[in-house]
């Protein structure tokens, strides 16, 4: 496995590798089990496999988790290795931004909605980065997650928009036997504060469970909320696959999400039904 801090030389090898398929997973780190299955199934399905490892400071917020960020190379790099990675990417920001540069921006509407509503601007540099990033690897196929879903829904956007040659893969969540979705935030909760984490993947299958017998969604918000335990609820929010909000569950068109704080730790999770 090679690892590469310098742009022009991950561009360097990867003319080395054309004709050959090449699948990418692209990480902020703290890799879990879910970013594995992300890692495995590029190794099955690509001749080449691709991972960046970069806390992109573009998508944090003043005040965000930027700095305390989990960050564990030396344990990241013995996953990627054991995966069967080809190349991990590994850049310092200086090596990915510029003064003055070219911005990418979210849409107006699709981007500052839920996440985008909380999170004025994050959604601006998760598409900035991940277009450098498609840019420079230019994959083949790039694997993203379900638990992320407005992002993947966004990234899949402007890599129609922009007529970038990458199949973008969905994943689906990876979850504790327990059912608390896999994030590198998890660290941050203590044994109590994760007890009540668990409530959002249960009050998720709560509400898909109830909406074969009554599909209302404000029906279905009030009964979520009976089982929530957070310190505060950012939002419960029913969309479709294109993230329009919708007023009954369409079975096979729908994704619940949840957003909210257990103690300081600001969890996101969903369940498409």
């Amino acid at each position: 496995m090679e690892i590469v801090k310098d742009p022009a030389k991950l561009r360097e090898i990867r003319k080395k590798w054309e004709g050959e398929s090449v699948g990418f997973v692209p990480t902020m780190g703290a890799l879990h089990k879910g970013h594995l299955s992300l890692i495995q199934r590029a190794r099955r399905e690509n001749e080449r496999v691709v991972v960046s490892i970069f806390v992109n400071p573009t998508q944090f917020l003043p005040g965000e988790d930027f700095e305390k960020y989990p960050r564990r190379f030396e344990a990241d790099r013995e996953i990627c290795k054991r995966a069967g990675v080809d190349l991990l990417f590994h850049p310092t920001p200086d090596l990915i931004y510029s003064e003055d540069e070219v911005l990418v921006k979210a849409p107006q509407v699709k981007g500052y909605i839920l996440e985008g509503h909380f999170r004025p601007g994050h959604f601006d540099g998760v598409l900035q980065i991940v277009n450098k990033l498609l840019n420079l690897v230019r994959p083949t196929r790039a694997y993203f997650g379900r638990k992320d879903a407005q992002q993947l829904f966004l990234i899949k956007r402007m890599v129609e928009n922009f007529y970038l040659p990458t199949e973008i893969v969905e994943c689906e969540t990876v979850r504790e036997p327990d059912g608390l979705a896999y994030s590198s935030r998890n660290v941050y909760l203590s044994p109590e504060e994760r007890g009540r984490a668990l409530s959002i993947s249960k009050a998720l299958k709560r509400a898909a469970k109830l909406a074969v017998n009554n599909p209302d969604v404000e029906w279905l918000t009030s009964e979520m909320k009976k089982v929530l335990q957070l310190d505060k609820l950012d939002y419960i929010a029913f969309v479709d696959r294109q993230f329009n909000p919708v007023k009954e569950v369409q079975f096979g068109n729908t994704i619940i999400l949840i957003a909210g704080y257990v103690g300081n730790t600001r969890l996101i999770d969903n369940i498409y039904i």
